[in-house]
């Protein structure tokens, strides 16, 4: 089967979005960044040179047949017109058969105009700019080794400012594949790193075709390119088709990724759906069973699975299955389509999936990577698109033209420059309307809050135009706010009363309360009370605070209670990689063991982590798999595994549906029947003497304490009452000794019911109705918790 285009016969496919923006808008925006740089006003013949080249990243235009088609044009340019659309006369053919017209600048990308298919790609420093297209039925595309058509672009004629464009009458209306060669100074101490050699990915490009299967060897080596589809009906959301619309108080938040969750083949699935956005519709059931209502998936966007396989290296051997390194901001993950199905399935699928979710009640939140690319350092690039389009644009550089490295990744996307910023918002648009998603979770987003030399912003304009677009008003936006140069904001993010953040103090705490720390009860209240100290500022909500304490990168919730130290020598870095403070505990033994009192004490910890996530003001998150206890062994950074260790296992599922799963959602579900732990606003406070902690008023919550300044101390009570009455008492115990509470008395002609209790087996340590019979005092076990209810 051809690496590149093969036949879609059969195949539904998708219409390609039009352009989100007025051309107007778009201008003014660009403007500045080119206006040294207008076309001129005077005729010029249109000097496209047209060739047709093997393509390859080494190849050269030596020996390449090479001719050229004039095209006269008026060129005039109406200064005060929004559009910038040029007036054109009728166009030539070129030896190619083609019908070339001069194009417009707007919109980026490729489009359909009235006259053909228009080009259009930004490059301030680009000195010269060729369009390869590779059409159907012209010849072999295996690798890119024949039937490569070049347009070099005339500067003259087919330049708009700062924007090459063109555009071709009779270009087939879908399958076609496209890139770009870009040239210019060589002059690294600049910032440039042209090379035109390379066959460049349009950064606007809405689909990109690769190859088809994931993890598939056989094409490792093989190019990206983009490619369009303006022949297929609009995609059919249906006439009952609406928006879950959740309002984020109310959001239980599952991460996920979307090939992980379904590859395994314990997931019962036909092999053409493993691992695709079909197979996450086939298991909506189990999502429904857990109870949470948004999944955040992991990366989406287009990314090579092989990236770390170009050349020989310690991680050679890894598979990119998270897929943190973007190729392009606007495609879906073309090898998450089903059966090999390439881009325009994978695009299809992606909404069929959007639309089952949301007809599910589940929101779809994307954790979206525009901090930087696949494209790595200087050292060992990975030139595939922004690198060799404009580098000292797209990327933040140093006075001696050097990447700067805020992301530990090689490069930082220099996204609060005008032109850069633009594009992450049209592709946030672009996702938005196209594919209908409801909100982004923005990886290492205190990158997006510096300036060009890296020095930080109080008000970032990326940050700001994504908080005032009209587009993006109704999405969940959501930060994770540090990033690997130090700039840690956590509880300070630039966020105009809108934005959420992944709460890293949350995590640290509650972890090491339960694992037993000393001194940590104070940061316990502060935390489940939905950290005030940190968002409890302007208009902000505790619901800006996305409270977890397991995510994607880390340990998993089982090997955090199972291992003290990271154990990555897998991932070819020697161990260090990963994170050192997990703050973990084994528990008493370092791994897998047979010593069921080791097991039933970390069985006991993963419920107590859990309750006390699900009981805390906020927005909960949880990760994939800690719903059965899934297990990595230990390693902390599995990011290249396409293997167990990432994917979900539904045998493990099934053999915990009645203890451990069951105990899991059943937490989730009483936390969204019971509105007293998703308060839309901040509980009424008052300070106290402890530096770190708020003694609530008795009308929200009432704490059994009068010994906050006992470092020693490693038990908290608490009562969250409920305008109807029907309180709820909390207890968490993490001495390793049991201790005798007093029970508050429970309001006006209602008991105390048992509802948890994380010392006991299942199917008694969670009971959603509750067990009568409590008494004035109850023995709380060692590392462990309780929850009571008032009933009448």
């Amino acid at each position: 089967m051809d690496a590149l285009l093969f036949s879609l016969k059969g195949t539904m496919m998708l219409q390609h979005p039009p352009p989100l923006h007025s051309n107007s808008t778009k201008f003014s925006i660009f403007a500045s960044a080119f206006s040294h740089n207008l076309a001129p006003s005077s005729a010029h013949d249109m000097g496209l040179k047209i060739s047709r080249r093997a393509s390859s990243s080494s190849s050269s235009s030596s020996g390449n047949f090479r001719g050229s088609v004039k095209h006269g044009t008026s060129n005039v340019y109406d200064q005060r017109a929004q559009e910038r659309v040029l007036e054109e006369v009728a166009p030539k053919k070129s030896e190619t058969g083609l019908k070339i017209l001069q194009g417009q600048a707007f919109p980026l990308g490729v489009s359909e105009v009235d006259n053909g298919i228009n080009f259009a790609i930004f490059s301030q420093h680009a000195t010269a700019v060729t369009l390869c297209l590779s059409l159907p039925k012209r010849g072999n595309l295996d690798g890119l080794d024949g039937g490569m058509i070049e347009l070099a672009l005339d500067p003259r004629v087919n330049k708009t400012g700062d924007i090459w464009h063109i555009c071709i009458e009779d270009l087939p209306r879908i399958n076609a594949l496209y890139g770009y060669r870009v040239d210019g100074s060589r002059s690294w101490g600049q910032g440039h790193r042209f090379d035109s050699g390379i066959l460049l990915i349009d950064p606007y490009a809405k689909l990109i075709e690769g190859r088809r299967y994931f993890g598939d060897a056989k094409y490792k080596s093989t190019k990206f390119l983009g490619t369009y589809d303006f022949d297929s009906l609009p995609f059919d959301w249906g006439n009952n088709y609406k928006l879950p619309n959740i309002p984020e108080k109310d959001l239980v938040v599952y991460e996920m990724n979307v090939r992980a969750f379904t590859v395994d083949e314990s997931s019962g699935l036909d092999p053409d759906i493993r691992g695709s956005y079909l197979g996450v519709i086939k298991k909506i059931p189990h999502l429904l069973e857990l109870g949470i209502n948004a999944v955040e998936l992991l990366p989406v966007f287009e990314f090579d699975e092989f990236e770390f396989q170009r050349r020989p290296n310690p991680r050679d051997h890894l598979v990119n299955t998270w897929g943190y390194s973007t190729i392009n901001f606007f495609a879906p993950m073309s090898r998450y389509a089903s059966g090999g199905g390439g881009p325009l399935k994978a695009s299809h699928e992606f909404k069929e999936m959007v639309k089952a979710l949301h007809g599910a009640g589940i929101e779809v939140i994307l954790d979206v990577v525009y901090n930087h690319t696949n494209e790595a350092d200087d050292k060992n690039s990975y030139t595939t698109s922004f690198r060799g389009i404009d580098n000292k644009v797209y990327y933040k550089v140093d006075s001696n033209g050097q990447l700067l490295n805020f992301t530990g990744c090689g490069n930082t996307l220099n996204c609060n420059h005008p032109v850069v910023m633009e594009l992450v918002l049209d592709s946030l648009r672009h996702w938005v309307v196209e594919y209908h998603v409801d909100g982004f979770r923005f990886n290492l987003a205190s990158v997006l809050c510096r300036g060009a030399d890296g020095s930080p912003l109080n008000s970032p304009p990326l940050i700001r135009a994504i908080t005032k677009d009209a587009v993006l008003s109704r999405c969940k936006m959501i930060a994770e706010p540090w990033d690997c140069g130090g700039l840690y904001l956590v509880g300070r993010f630039p966020n105009w009363d809108r934005w959420a953040e992944w709460n890293g103090k949350y995590r640290d705490d509650i972890r090491r309360f339960i694992k037993g720390d000393p001194g940590m009860k104070g940061s316990l209240a502060t935390r489940v009370s939905g950290s005030a100290d940190l968002y409890r500022v302007n208009k902000r909500k505790p619901h800006h605070s996305i409270n977890f304490i397991i995510a994607h990168d880390g340990f998993t919730l089982y090997d955090l209670v199972s291992y003290n130290c990271k154990h990555n020598d897998a991932n070819g870095e020697n161990g260090n990689d990963g994170c050192n403070d997990n703050f973990s505990w084994n528990c008493g033994f370092e791994g897998e063991t047979d010593d069921v009192n080791i097991k039933a004490l970390r069985s006991r910890q993963m419920k107590n982590f859990h309750l006390a996530l699900m009981i805390s003001q906020g927005t909960p998150m949880m990760l994939m798999g800690d719903e059965y206890g899934h297990t990595r062994y230990g390693n902390n950074n599995s990011y290249g595994h396409d293997t167990a260790i990432n994917n979900f296992q539904w045998g493990q599922l099934e053999k915990q549906k009645n203890g451990h799963f069951r105990f899991f959602a059943g937490a989730i579900k009483f936390r969204q029947s019971h509105r007293v732990f998703s308060r839309e606003n901040f509980l009424s406070k008052e300070n106290l003497l402890h530096l770190y902690v708020t003694l609530l008023m008795q009308n929200d919550v009432t704490w059994h304490e009068d010994n906050w300044d006992n470092y020693d101390s490693k038990f908290l009570a608490f009562t969250l009452h409920d305008n109807n009455g029907a309180d709820i008492y909390l207890a968490f115990n993490a001495h390793d000794f049991f201790v005798k509470a007093s029970l508050p008395s429970p309001p006006p002609k209602r008991h105390w019911f048992r509802v948890v209790d994380t010392y006991l087996k299942s199917p008694d340590d969670f009971v959603h109705e509750g067990v009568p019979g409590c008494g004035s005092t109850y023995d709380i076990a060692p590392y462990s918790s309780i929850l009571l209810e008032a009933k009448s």
